[in-house]
């Protein structure tokens, strides 16, 4: 039986416009945050290689514990996004889920800051070098408290997204670079009449542009009419049980989800560095060409579960089908884009992060051209995952997608990573062969979830 097309069902062309209008700025806004990173390191480079290293440690767990976090308080915007679609007076379920996702991210930062401070026995385990681990612990015991601003912001920058204003986030996560780059300055080095802390003023600029971000948006939604009507800070200590619970059941997988596929990688770097240090800078660049590329379809993801979430409250099974097939679309043209891009012009590439002329480049530039062939098949795999995780997570769809996520990237692609990288002559090669393994796996399996929606029950509230 044919679906009846209701009259606020935008048309394939309507959607398509109105997808790119919120995934553009997000996924500008992603890719602005690299930026931000790259900032941290050219500065922190400059202080030494031991310094970068002990950086690079502490920065390895942090991460993976704020994007997991982020993940989890990320639930907001479909819960937003289902009270904006459902028509009945948004005020108040937007506004309470923005504020129990406030508190969650205070909640979760504070549990954030307890794990990070276990990286010294985490280095130690790990055999880490003993001045290194001490530059690290200096390091991390300051960045430390720049989670909860980072989280807060994070939460507001879902908010304002999902209420049409995902340009806010581009604009504030470029300022912020200036911010990073300006406080780096001052403080490692002692300019302008700031302290010269060293390795301990980059984690200081951080946290200075931690609160600059949160500041910003709080600014933003103050000034911005549409924003400010909704009073997401009035009556800030209000609880409201029932919508955390919900959004800690959507966002807990969420959550796993990440730290699954961002352990997948962390555990292909370990494996690399088992053949060599060549082969692991050679893996290392042309990952971090590939993570640039996926900033991309995570935006468009971001965007799905937005899209997709406003149609699934407004009880529009058609317009929920057009938010994710067009999203999908979007995503994996752009990786085959991107994947062309790394067979064609892969030297070009290269020249972002290292100089392929340079003979002590050589054996690196060989390993990663080797592998940008690979990077560029694993694209349109990496692409599809992300944006059907992100529709399906419009639907609040989130557990089974965790399961998948797990078993593809844990099962068929590390298993594939090890079988092939250390019991055939493939080594380096294998273990990429192993990643693309677990990135179809994932994408396909999504996919069909994405597809059997409403057989599965998926779409009905």
């Amino acid at each position: 039986m044919q679906q009846a097309i209701s009259l606020n069902t935008p048309t394939w062309g309507q959607e398509l416009r109105a997808t790119l209008g919120l995934a553009g700025p997000l996924a500008a806004a992603n890719l602005l945050q690299m930026l931000t990173y790259a900032v941290d390191v050219i500065f922190i480079a400059r202080l030494g290689e031991e310094q970068l290293a002990a950086s690079a440690l502490a920065v390895s767990l942090f991460g993976l514990v704020l994007w997991a976090l982020t993940g989890l308080t990320g639930a907001v915007a479909p819960l937003i996004a289902e009270a904006m679609g459902a028509r009945a007076p948004a005020l108040r379920p937007v506004r309470r889920s923005v504020r129990m996702a406030l508190w969650l991210a205070m909640m979760a930062g504070v549990g954030g800051m307890g794990l990070c401070l276990l990286l010294e026995p985490i280095m130690r385990v790990s055999g880490q070098q003993a001045g290194i681990i001490a530059l690290a612990n200096q390091y991390n015991d300051v960045i430390v408290f720049s989670m909860i601003p980072m989280l807060l912001a994070a939460v507001l920058r879902n908010f304002v997204s999902a209420l049409g204003r995902p340009i806010f986030a581009t604009a504030i996560t470029g300022l912020g670079i200036f911010v990073n780059a300006l406080a780096n300055y001052a403080f490692i080095f002692g300019k302008l009449g700031a302290p010269e802390m060293g390795l301990a003023g980059a984690a200081v600029a951080t946290i200075i542009t931690a609160f600059f971000t949160l500041g910003a948006y709080v600014t933003a939604i103050r000034l911005d009419r549409r924003l400010h009507r909704y009073h997401v800070f009035g009556r800030i200590w209000s609880p409201d049980w029932i919508r955390l619970r919900q959004i800690v059941r959507i966002g807990t997988p969420i959550a796993l989800t990440i730290t699954a596929e961002a352990g997948i990688f962390g555990a292909a770097a370990f494996l690399m560095g088992r053949f060599g240090a060549a082969e692991l800078a050679g893996h290392t660049v042309a990952l971090q060409l590939a993570a640039m590329a996926f900033q991309v379809p995570f935006g468009v993801g971001q965007a799905a579960a937005i899209r997709v979430g406003y149609f699934y409250g407004a009880r529009d099974p058609l317009g929920v089908a057009r938010a994710g097939w067009v999203a999908l679309g979007i995503g994996t043209g752009f990786m085959v884009l991107t994947a062309g891009a790394m067979v064609l012009f892969p030297e070009l590439l290269l020249t972002i992060y290292v100089d392929p002329a340079a003979p002590a480049n050589a054996a690196l530039v060989a390993f990663a051209l080797q592998y940008l062939v690979l990077a560029a098949i694993f694209q349109l795999a990496d692409g599809v995952q992300a944006v059907a995780a992100g529709a399906l997570r419009g639907l609040q769809d989130t557990a089974v997608p965790m399961w998948i996520a797990i078993f593809s990237y844990w099962v068929p692609g590390i298993g594939m990573s090890v079988g092939l990288g250390f019991y055939t002559p493939l080594e380096g090669t294998g273990v990429w062969i192993g990643l693309a393994t677990g990135l179809f796996f994932a994408a396909a399996l999504l996919i069909w979830r994405w597809y059997r929606r409403e057989a599965l029950g998926l779409t009905a509230r």
